[in-house]
């Protein structure tokens, strides 16, 4: 039932996006390369550098977030931490683009429809989502506006399906990755 639920949630937000995409800054600056998996940088230097330590679900002044891998998964791992907590602020703001076009199509705006997907996600799934992982090399960039996430990918200690979670689609949008897709 629970993974009925997030299927469901998940295919209203997949079906609902559109393929709105920004052209400006066609261009991807590289970022520094990293040799540790994608981690929050709380202490990474300050003004420099490209904005990748930087949890921040909404836009970040006047810079837009890298357009790399790295991005997307960080991207990606805010969402499912988010999801553990049962942040619906997050949750929504990650997934908004789909989210938004779902609810004009009637379906209900994302603070309703995420409210009984955290419902149907067991307490064990919760507190492990709470600190899931992402596997760089189970990660598909068809682009870089375009990144897949499958449910492989995921690293937690609770086991997950593609019926109570799925795989993921991020596109690049409005200078940062958002999820417009999820089976």
């Amino acid at each position: 039932m629970a993974s009925l639920a997030v299927s469901a949630c998940v295919a209203l937000v997949a079906c609902a996006c559109g393929p709105e995409r920004t052209t400006d800054d066609a261009a991807a600056k590289p970022s520094p390369p990293t040799a540790s998996p994608p981690a929050e940088e709380p202490s990474a230097t300050p003004s420099a550098s490209a904005p990748t330590g930087r949890p921040s679900a909404g836009p970040t002044g006047d810079r837009p977030a890298p357009r790399t891998k790295e991005r997307a998964i960080q991207r990606y791992e805010q969402y499912l931490h988010a999801l553990g907590r049962e942040d619906i602020d997050t949750v929504c703001e990650v997934a908004g683009p789909g989210a938004k076009e779902a609810e004009e199509k009637g379906f209900g705006p994302c603070t309703s429809t995420y409210v009984i997907v955290f419902q149907m996600i067991s307490p064990e799934q919760k507190k492990a989502l709470r600190t899931a992982t992402v596997d760089p090399q189970q990660v598909t960039v068809r682009t870089l506006d375009r990144i897949e996430m499958p449910l492989e990918a995921v690293r937690t200690s609770a086991t997950f399906s593609e019926d109570d979670l799925g795989s993921y689609t991020l596109e690049y949008l409005e200078d940062d990755y958002f999820i417009t897709d999820g089976t």
